[in-house]
């Protein structure tokens, strides 16, 4: 259900939704639903891209201190290449709200299209820069990704996954030409597919 809001009139327990990791070639897409508290507001909220890495930090514990509800969800990348990339977003949304401790009453979904819930909803374009509690699921969602693509380059070394998060960058590229796809990277992706594809035929030339 999408609905004509004016935003300023909106009370409390309105649902904040938006997600991270749409672009990148690799790892989950990550959403975040946050009802924030009118009682304990929260300074300095925005789009998470438009704040530095210390302050998304110290708001992502702030917001799941003082929210008054916060959830942090995803879906795999086994997911996104069985949906595609919207359809995977849309159903990791879905799990942020249905996992909610409180029902909110609305929910506000950055973007132009919302997904399927059981509670009414209404997109916002640009609404991580408008809405705060979507501005604090931006913080969480990004956060919360950011600190698992640091842990993969770990398990994955070569690619730089902690410093472009799994976008593709010509860094990005250029390594998984060289050393092929991992099991995090997308193979519904056109550059990965070219790569296993590139893979493929370097191993049949090599049994030849």
């Amino acid at each position: 259900m999408q609905l004509g809001l004016d935003f300023e009139l909106v009370e409390e327990l309105v649902a904040g939704v938006d997600e991270v990791g749409r672009g990148p070639l690799c790892g989950p897409v990550v959403t975040a639903a946050v009802i924030l508290d009118p009682a304990r507001p929260i300074r300095g909220l925005n789009d998470s891209k438009k704040l530095t890495e210390a302050r998304r930090e110290a708001l992502f514990d702030e917001i799941q201190e003082k929210a008054l509800a916060w959830c942090i969800a995803r879906a795999e990348v086994d997911e996104i290449d069985r949906l595609n990339i919207l359809h995977a977003t849309m159903l990791a949304m879905q799990r942020a709200v249905e996992g909610l401790s409180v029902t909110p009453k609305l929910a506000l979904i950055d973007g132009n299209r919302c997904p399927k819930l059981s509670v009414p909803s209404a997109p916002v374009i640009g609404g991580d820069a408008e809405v705060p509690a979507i501005a604090a699921a931006s913080i969480l969602a990004k956060v919360s990704r950011d600190r698992e693509m640091q842990a993969l380059d770990l398990i994955y070394p070569g690619y730089g996954l902690a410093g472009h998060k799994g976008y593709p960058t010509p860094a990005h590229l250029e390594a998984l030409q060289r050393l092929g796809a991992t099991p995090i990277h997308r193979r519904s992706f056109a550059p990965v597919r070219m790569a296993l594809e590139a893979s493929e035929v370097s191993l049949d030339c090599g049994t030849a």
